[in-house]
């Protein structure tokens, strides 16, 4: 492969993978929708995060019942105490961080 089809490539697929991130944005940036569709929409993230959350915090696997990761929940507990103290998304992620690197040190310790 060419070094200007490799160029090719790359740009193509970074035009793929903004255009359906970045575009809905600012179509809907210019558009005025009504007072239920803005309290609909006020709760996506929560639900986004939320999903990730859920999954970050469990095993499923099919057929069976989802089991709890036990270093993950752990983790979790000081994290969610530090997002509802200080609604600070970065400061919330460091603690979780933290608090997981700790975790993993600890049980690789012992």
């Amino acid at each position: 492969m060419t070094s200007s089809s490799f160029l090719f490539l790359v740009i193509g697929c970074a035009l793929v993978t903004w255009l359906p991130r970045i575009l809905p944005f600012t179509v809907a940036d210019k558009l005025v929708f009504p007072e239920k569709v803005n309290v609909f929409l006020s709760y996506l993230p929560l639900c986004i995060l939320t999903a990730l959350l859920i999954q970050s915090l469990l095993n499923f696997r099919q057929g069976q019942w989802p089991t709890i990761k036990l270093p993950e929940l752990v983790a979790c507990l000081p994290a969610l105490v530090v997002g509802y103290y200080t609604k600070d998304l970065m400061k919330i992620v460091i603690v979780g961080i933290i608090g997981i690197a700790l975790l993993r040190f600890l049980l690789g310790v012992l």
